[in-house]
């Protein structure tokens, strides 16, 4: 199965920028759908940003024109590319994977996940 590991996780103020990094093992990277998830203390996980096998993005209203997803599928790697930072990005970001996702933006369409990574903003 799919092994996942984020790094790239920090703290920072309002207004700087984090790029983070998910390291994929285990299967065919370039056939995953891949997915940038968050989830806050009392919040339930939302789908941050995501990229189909074929290529197709999709974003959280609140992160269009300042988060970008991308991969390099030499290095089975996928990133999240964060500017503008608000505080209320403050969250531990999970990177997923799946075979085959609809949605992509959905919790439950992923079937693999990471640890997270922490990221927290101030204001």
């Amino acid at each position: 199965q799919v092994r996942l590991v984020e790094s790239g996780g920090g703290s920072v103020q309002a207004g700087g920028s984090l790029r983070l990094s998910c390291a994929a093992s285990g299967s065919t990277f370039n056939n995953y759908c891949m997915g940038w998830f968050r989830q806050a203390p009392g919040k339930e996980r939302e789908g941050v940003a995501a990229i189909d096998s074929d290529g197709f993005l999709s974003y959280i209203d609140s992160v269009k024109g300042r988060f970008t997803i991308s991969k390099d599928n030499a290095k089975n790697t996928l990133f999240l590319q964060m500017n503008s930072l608000k505080p209320e990005d403050t969250a531990m970001y999970y990177c997923a994977a799946d075979p085959d996702v609809l949605d992509g933006l959905g919790t439950v369409e992923y079937r693999y996940w990471g640890q997270g990574t922490q990221v927290t903003v101030s204001s």
